[in-house]
């Protein structure tokens, strides 16, 4: 599940981590956008759930510098070893220049360059090295963690999916429907058998299907339309769906861009239902090849009536 969960506060927390593991959720996944960090919430989990799994999916590679985000995970692995796993990637343009002031320049060099460091600091080396877009000088880690964490690397395309392979302990996928990730996959081929393929699913669990598709549509417009986001799913074959989305939204029509996503784009990419059918989709995740399928809730009409931790347990695998 990714967490926290929205209209609790995180003080609130203890008692919604206890429903998800009693409902048989294993993972606790943070995301970092514009509301919580991504490690505060996961600082929480490690401390009031002691046997759940913990997880970045993402921590931007812009964000902060290398030295700050290498203690920052070490400090949580710390806090709790062997169950925590360090997610990075590129985020986007708004998020590193509009929000943190930070340049959006040469997202794969920089994603790469970030996770050769933190493989190295994270082990406890001293790193002293001029990587291709930043420089380290002498930097060694303190208190480096006793279980070093794996680090996992957000990726869409093929160049990406291929470093993630080939460099990084597993990949997180983002906005892709369960029938795209054999084809993903296919590009991030290894011979890890501990390679970990993490993919947020956004679940909208309610049987009003107009209610989860407007949701849903919000969601579709904010996201690919984000440059990286768009070439994925051109890449993936939905240009033909989606290039009237792009073509009013690239026109400033924001309502005529809404208007133009197709009900099956909607269907595709976000599960909702009943919660029982929210599971069966989640599980065709699984089926075709990711090992851990992260439900971001999103809300919906019935929540107020059966109350966060009912609904829990009714998508909760146990």
């Amino acid at each position: 599940m990714t967490i926290p969960l929205g209209g609790v506060p995180l003080a609130d927390h203890a008692a919604l981590f206890a429903a998800l593991t009693e409902a048989g959720f294993t993972d606790l996944w943070s995301s970092e956008v514009n509301g919580a960090d991504a490690f505060t919430p996961l600082t929480l989990a490690a401390a009031w759930q002691p046997r759940a799994r913990l997880g970045t999916a993402i921590t931007p590679v812009f964000t902060r510098g290398p030295g700050l985000l290498a203690m920052t995970a070490a400090a949580l692995a710390e806090a709790a070893p062997g169950r925590f796993q360090l997610g990075i990637g590129a985020s986007s343009p708004v998020v590193v220049g509009d929000w943190n002031a930070a340049d959006f320049t040469r997202p794969y060099a920089r994603s790469r360059d970030m996770l050769r460091f933190l493989r190295s600091a994270l082990a406890g080396e001293t790193v002293d090295h001029s990587y291709e877009t930043f420089e380290i000088r002498r930097f060694r880690l303190e208190r480096p963690p006793a279980i070093a964490p794996r680090v996992l690397l957000a990726a869409l395309r093929p160049a990406m999916l291929r470093l993630a392979a080939s460099e990084a302990d597993g990949v997180i996928l983002n906005w892709l429907a369960a029938t795209d990730v054999p084809r993903v996959l296919a590009e991030a081929k290894t011979d890890n058998p501990d390679f970990d393929v993490v993919a947020r699913i956004f679940v909208c669990p309610t049987a009003d299907a107009a209610y989860a598709r407007t949701i849903g549509r919000r969601l579709i417009a904010a996201y690919l339309t984000v440059p990286a986001y768009l070439e994925f799913h051109r890449w993936l074959g939905r240009e033909p769906q989606l290039a009237p989305m792009w073509k009013a939204w690239a026109a400033g029509d924001r309502k005529a861009a809404l208007a133009a996503i197709p009900d099956e784009v909607v269907d595709e990419l976000v599960v909702h239902g009943a919660p029982e059918e929210c599971r069966a989709k989640v599980a065709r995740y699984a089926e075709a090849g990711v090992r851990v399928p992260v439900m971001a809730l999103l809300p919906t009409p019935e929540l107020d009536e059966q109350g966060l931790a009912t609904l829990i347990r009714a998508l909760g695998p146990a």
